[in-house]
């Protein structure tokens, strides 16, 4: 109430004052009040002696007039708005909020802040930023300029198989598809087959136009001698001449992206029309496929000159489209790669290979072959994560007991490949999870209460010494 006697009420506490009259009155019954309000009987009951005491008054909310108890105390909100303005003008509201509790010991919340830098201009919510917009970008002149490649993975067989990829090549001067494979991941040996095909048939390119998949961009700094920040896919394009670009969204190559959506609708159908249910025979009638698109939706291009060029008698695909990576020979003429140890042959040849690194080649067919100045050397493999055969298990006293408590650590051990090895889902290979398994270990995470609970499995009367004994000889192994 003011000076003038006049109380201010919300539509709200108006309405409130009419059910609460009514009520103090007898015109209207507590319950049915509560109803009305949303409130308990109790809350009405006291609401309506506040009425009798003080009037219309004593329905205004107590809180009027009153500081807020988060209230901000006096001049922190200008003191941070101004550091804000000559520290922190270009930062988030996030990161600045942690800038001024760690430099400044200002504690604010960080919806508050960024309600305080919106009223200050210093901030855009995201709901009021203009959207952006992707300006069209004229077609490249001739056939073989500019290439852009993705990988699609949908159902393409709907419930007639499991989903896999599509790897699609289009040309950006007369958006026909150049190139249709079927694999089973987006792997780099499933990209490295789907050009070689495509290097075959047309020739190179200038360039390939791709996103920032781990097949074509490298996301962390290199920390292995050898590496230059390069995936093993720009590698290769590299040693070709090819240029390699990637996109920064998916508008920027729209072509292909709308090319897969036209697959997605067309090609499916046709898969299911003709009862095509394996990768293999999708494949082999792609450029069936192919040839009806391009006919279809094929644009002519500005030019008639063709960009691509031959691949030149030195240039080996089988050398160029494969993994490789630099591996150190140690003193005993030993060499590991994805978690196998290869042995070279004592000559005085490779003895002067000794702490020099030479490069382990996988091809997408699986075969590997060890190189050192240009000659391929012969090894012996040894695999680490090989298992003991169960026919292996005789019938001896302790040598039975041994074997089968073999087999107790090798169920409990962590069986996977190194993590930067290459994807070979396109030999029919299960993806590699990068998370750990559940209930496995690597060799070195296991420890002894591990070899003896595999003993109380196997042979309970071996006593804990020879579980000791065996722990100890894995650890210095």
């Amino acid at each position: 109430m003011d000076e003038r006697g006049l109380i201010t009420m919300s539509m709200r506490e108006l309405d409130r004052l009419k059910i609460i009259q009514a009520v103090a009155d007898g015109r209207l019954m507590p319950w049915r009040a509560a109803e009305r309000l949303g409130l308990s009987r109790r809350q009405i009951e006291r609401l309506t002696a506040r009425y009798r005491d003080a009037g219309a008054s004593g329905l205004v909310s107590l809180h009027r007039d009153r500081p807020s108890n988060r209230q901000l105390p006096d001049g922190l909100a200008d003191r941070a708005i101004r550091l804000i303005r000559e520290r922190y003008a270009d930062f988030g509201p996030t990161f600045a909020n942690e800038k001024l509790r760690e430099c400044h010991g200002i504690v604010l919340g960080t919806e508050t802040l960024r309600h305080l830098m919106t009223i200050a201009g210093l901030w855009v919510p995201r709901k009021q930023r203009p959207p952006k917009a992707h300006q069209p970008r004229a077609r490249r002149a001739c056939l073989g300029e500019l290439i852009q490649i993705d990988g699609s993975d949908h159902h393409w067989f709907e419930d007639r198989a499991p989903a896999c990829t599509l790897l699609v090549f289009v040309d950006d001067a007369t958006s026909r598809l150049m190139a249709l494979h079927f694999t089973a991941t987006e792997s780099t040996f499933s990209y490295f087959e789907a050009t070689r095909a495509y290097l075959e048939r047309y020739g190179k390119p200038v360039a390939f136009y791709s996103d920032k998949a781990a097949v074509f961009y490298c996301n962390n700094a290199p920390t292995t001698p050898g590496r230059a920040g390069v995936t093993q896919y720009g590698r290769a394009l590299y040693e070709l001449n090819i240029e390699t670009w990637c996109a920064n969204s998916s508008q920027a190559k729209g072509r292909v992206e709308r090319a897969n959506l036209t697959l997605q609708d067309r090609l499916v159908k046709e898969l299911r029309l003709r009862g095509i249910v394996t990768k293999e025979a999708a494949n082999a009638y792609a450029p069936c496929f192919m040839a009806d698109y391009n006919a279809r939706f094929g644009k002519l291009p500005r030019s008639a000159f063709d960009a691509h060029r031959p691949v030149r008698e030195d240039e080996d695909l089988d050398r160029i489209l494969c993994w490789r990576v630099p591996r150190k020979v140690s003193n005993v003429l030993t060499l590991q790669y994805d978690r196998v140890i290869y042995l070279l042959d004592d000559t005085p040849a490779n003895r002067s290979l000794i702490h020099t690194y030479i490069e382990v080649v996988e091809y997408p067919n699986g075969v590997v072959e060890i190189w050192a100045d240009g000659a391929c050397l012969p090894y012996v493999p040894y695999d680490r994560l090989s298992e003991i055969d169960q026919g292996a298990v005789v019938e001896n006293k302790r040598l039975g007991h041994a074997l089968q408590l073999a087999q107790q650590m090798q169920a409990l051990r962590d069986d996977r490949r190194a993590s930067d090895s290459p994807s070979r889902t396109n030999r029919g290979e299960a993806a590699v999870a990068h998370h750990t398994l559940e209930g496995r270990k690597t060799a070195r995470a296991m420890t002894e209460e591990d070899y003896k609970a595999a003993l109380a499995r196997t042979a309970p009367r071996w006593n804990t010494r020879t579980a000791k004994q065996m722990a100890a000889f894995n650890t210095k192994r």
